[in-house]
């Protein structure tokens, strides 16, 4: 349907992997009670809706690689461009590494003029964003390694690129000249504000828009300083918007034949992500505020504390309220309808309905308050740690952690692509890869380089291989 440039050969794809480990499809996890360790079961595997679509990605940290990593769930073939020294960024953010290990033969080619940085292991950083990428490792600031870019550009059908706007009309490699060479190719760029207006030549950062686009305003405790959120999600979001007008745009080409530029940012993606806080503002003129884990309009809607851990409680109607104070024994407050038998009075008398459910909840362990609502109607939840998140039997049953083999770091846990296809499922098919490991494979393969001048091409500072 999307008339790809070619098609992707999966026995290079299914070969990558360790003979030890086969290639999977799904992968089922089972929990050791004694080691928390997860195992894997391999079934067949299968071919990914986006197979046979080729993606050149020139994006690194996070929005970007976390975009590409998404299409190369779907089957997407993504050949990730890295500076052939220090690679993506992300590779040197840690700890935590995942060490190399013993067995690990990795070897760069003797014939590298550039010296690749050496890292204590893989980051976890790193490691998070790019399964099912293989990497080439090129310098673009080289007119050999700009040319490079350009034959992979003719070959593929999406470019991806997070470079401040203009600095690859610098090397050749923006929108208008890329085009040149392939007109059907689906041209994303991701920056921080977009390439027009004032701020348009600024870098962006996650944190920063996070402060700049009202995010960081209402995130925090109510009589605290503001705060940023707990992950980058600035930069998740405006990855997945991306993700989404790659897949829109691909359709929009399967109709014209004609490729188009796509102009991403994260200070669109966080304001589109403000949703009802944002339309307060803008249709009535409402200023937002901070409520930590409380909800303006409605209550109980927050964090208790108990004897033991902290728990969420929410009642967002008048049944759920009644059912909350009946579990916990706090029918008494039922006679005050003056005060508490509407939401309304409820808000309004917010202080003193916290005030009772925490006093009740001091003389209760948590997993009390959890046994006491359960069944019960009433929403609630564990404020769960890294360890309690990861090993929740929901997790366990949906399979969201897969365990896959790297062949230079071993075994290693990785989340699970998030959504489940019944007939053409999302995949992890290779495991993230060592800087410049398909560098010759994808040279050779692809654009039909000898031997010869993929040497001379490393001797030359213009890429960098393995041995």
């Amino acid at each position: 349907m999307f008339s790809p440039v070619r098609k992707v050969n999966l026995s290079l794809v299914f070969n990558s992997f360790s003979s030890k480990q086969p290639v999977t499809n799904t992968i089922i996890f089972r929990l050791n009670s004694n080691s928390r360790a997860y195992t894997s079961v391999p079934t067949t595997s299968s071919k990914g809706p986006l197979d046979g679509i080729r993606i050149l990605d020139l994006s690194r940290v996070l929005a970007g690689p976390y975009c590409s990593m998404l299409l190369g769930d779907l089957g997407a073939e993504v050949i990730k461009i890295e500076h052939p020294e220090r690679g993506d960024d992300t590779r040197s953010w840690g700890p935590p590494f995942a060490p190399y290990t013993k067995e690990s033969k990795y070897t760069p080619n003797k014939l590298n003029k550039l010296k690749t940085t050496t890292f204590p292991g893989e980051s976890a950083y790193f490691l998070c964003a790019n399964r099912n990428k293989k990497s080439v490792a090129i310098n673009i600031k080289e007119p050999k390694g700009q040319d490079i870019v350009k034959q992979l550009a003719k070959k593929c059908d999406i470019l991806i690129e997070n470079y401040v706007p203009g600095k690859l009309d610098e090397f050749g490699l923006g929108y208008n000249q890329i085009k040149e060479v392939n007109d059907k190719l689906i041209y994303a760029s991701i920056t921080g504000y977009g390439h027009t207006g004032p701020y348009s030549k600024n870098p962006g950062y996650d944190v920063m828009i996070e402060a700049e686009a009202g995010l960081m305003h209402i995130t925090g405790e109510r009589t605290s300083n503001p705060v940023k959120v707990g992950v980058a999600i600035t930069d998740v979001v405006t990855g997945l918007y991306a993700h989404g007008a790659i897949m829109a745009a691909l359709i929009s080409r399967s109709k014209t034949n004609v490729g188009q530029h796509l102009d991403i940012n994260l200070l669109g993606s966080q304001l589109s992500a403000l949703v009802n806080i944002g339309s307060n503002y803008l249709i009535g003129n409402t200023e937002a505020s901070r409520w930590g884990s409380e909800h303006p309009s409605i209550v109980p809607y927050r964090n208790y504390q108990t004897k033991t851990d902290p728990i969420c409680i929410g009642g967002g109607n008048d049944s759920q309220f009644k059912s909350l104070i009946k579990s916990l024994d706090l029918t008494e407050i039922l006679s005050s309808a003056d005060e508490f038998s509407s939401n309304s009075l409820r808000v309004k008398n917010r202080a003193k309905v916290d005030s009772i459910i925490q006093t009740k909840l001091n003389t209760m362990t948590r997993d009390e308050v959890i046994k006491a609502l359960e069944n019960k109607g009433v929403p609630h939840a564990p404020i769960n740690n890294m360890q309690q998140t990861f090993e929740h039997p929901q997790v366990l049953a949906r399979n969201l952690v897969a365990n896959i083999n790297h062949k230079y770091v071993g075994n290693i846990k990785i989340v699970q692509p998030a959504v489940t296809y019944s007939n053409s499922p999302a995949t992890i098919r290779l495991p993230p890869p060592m800087l410049g490991q398909h560098t010759e494979s994808v040279l050779k393969g692809i654009l039909n380089y000898s031997k010869e001048s993929v040497d001379n091409l490393c001797s030359e500072g213009v890429i960098s291989t393995f041995e």
